[in-house]
This record gives structure tokens, C-alpha cells and sequence, in this order.
């Protein structure tokens, strides 16, 4: 079967983002299965779109907004 063609994005993130998604990574993961930051940042992505589609997110999305708005300032410093 052939391989899944993927395209890769890098992001600059904090510190304090790579030590949230070291931890998530972590408690996610099984002594079977080790999950890794990729997988996270996936994981986020899909589950954030799907509920976007299914109207789950409104009350979030201006708190996302606000969230989204204030990282971009902190990168312009």
C-alpha cells in the first residue's frame, strides 16, 4: 500500500506550548504506544474542526479569537 502523502508545516511556538504538548503527548500515551507531539498537534487540529462543523464551539470561538489575537502581538515583539 502505498505511503499517505503528508505535508509538513512548521510553526514557531513558546515554551510554554512545546512543555504543553510534551505533556499531553505524554498522558496520552500507553507503555504500549508512545504518542508524539505531531500526533497531538493532529489530534487538535481534527477535533477542533470537527466541532467547529457541529456548531460545538461557539461560545469558544471569540475566547479562541482573543487567544489566536494575542499570540500574534507576543510574535511582533
Amino acid at each position: 500500500m502505498p505511503k499517505k502523502e503528508r505535508k509538513r508545516l512548521q510553526v514557531v511556538i513558546s515554551d510554554e506550548q512545546d512543555a504543553l504538548l510534551t505533556r499531553t503527548a505524554y498522558e496520552l500515551s500507553s507503555p504500549e504506544r508512545l504518542i508524539s507531539k505531531s500526533e497531538v498537534v493532529r489530534l487538535a487540529i481534527e477535533k477542533i474542526a470537527r466541532e467547529l462543523g457541529e456548531g460545538q464551539l461557539t461560545g469558544h470561538i471569540e475566547e479562541y479569537r482573543a487567544i489566536l489575537g494575542n499570540e500574534g502581538s507576543e510574535e511582533e515583539d
